[in-house]
């Protein structure tokens, strides 16, 4: 599919690499050189796609992709970054970046990840249905059309790649979701992420969607295996988590801190 693309990459050497060969592709391409410029060219006209690169004068790539999610635009954003750490990655994620690449990186591969995300944009798109079309796992109700959540009658925020996890969940309420599923529900690049991402936001649904993040009642670990989404009562009516069985849940990596409080990779806790 041909597409409008816009290219932010401060170095015009590497912007017109990339502007070439997807042009190749047939794609109409803008390219600019720092992050007010991009601002002002999404809002000109918004594009089918955005590659984002983290490092621009004026405004930074991560900013422009703040700014834009915040605006309430969705269009898929590939973000292009020198800087390899997986916190600094998850933070791109976490923000509302589709995918990222790490940089030297193959322009042949930008392509094939630029085709793979207008693809998944394109399925995503809202479909006339005889319905509303909203998924409803006890009081959690995820609108696909409206791109809208709401827990207990309350409207929450949610960056695509949460809203992704949680649609996919939500049309299967109760079954579990293993981390290399959620990766590809996110992606469809699992083998160049890690499953901390899937970690993250979880842990950011979490504090979003439920009264306590700390014993969770609708986003539940199975553990060694992944997640499941389930009506928050249906814990309730059973009686609660144990409290041994919340331990045996936690995914690999993540640890009780003494106090009952589960940690995820890296995460530390002051000291009262």
């Amino acid at each position: 599919m041909c597409a409008h693309i816009l290219v932010a990459e401060d170095d015009p050497k590497q912007a017109e690499l990339v502007t070439r060969y997807l042009e190749r592709q047939g794609h109409t391409v803008r390219a600019v050189h720092d992050g007010r410029a991009a601002l002002d060219q999404v809002r000109g006209r918004e594009p089918d796609l955005a590659v984002l690169d983290w490092m621009m004068p004026r405004v930074d790539g991560l900013d422009v992709l703040r700014i834009l999610r915040a605006e309430g635009r969705d269009m898929p954003v590939l973000l292009l970054t020198a800087r390899a750490a997986e916190d600094d990655l998850l933070l791109g994620l976490d923000l509302g970046a589709d995918d990222y690449m790490t940089k030297p990186y193959s322009p042949r591969e930008l392509v094939a990840r630029v085709r793979t995300l207008l693809r998944r944009a394109a399925r995503s798109e809202p479909q006339p249905s005889s319905g509303d079309g909203d998924l409803h796992v006890g009081t959690l109700r995820v609108s696909p059309e409206r791109h809208e959540v709401t827990v207990d009658g309350r409207g929450i925020e949610c960056t695509p790649g949460e809203f992704r996890l949680l649609v996919a969940m939500a049309a299967r309420p109760g079954q579990v979701f293993t981390r290399d599923r959620l990766l590809d529900e996110l992606h469809g690049f699992s083998h160049y992420t890690t499953p901390r991402a899937v970690d993250m936001h979880i842990m950011n649904l979490r504090r979003k969607t439920e009264a306590d993040p700390r014993n969770p009642r609708r986003l539940i670990t199975v553990f060694g295996v992944g997640y499941k989404l389930v009506p928050a009562d249906a814990v309730e009516q059973a009686g609660g988590t144990p409290p041994a069985r919340r331990a045996a849940e936690r995914p690999t990596g993540e640890q009780d801190d003494g106090n009952g409080r589960e940690t995820a990779p890296g995460a530390t806790h002051a000291r009262p």
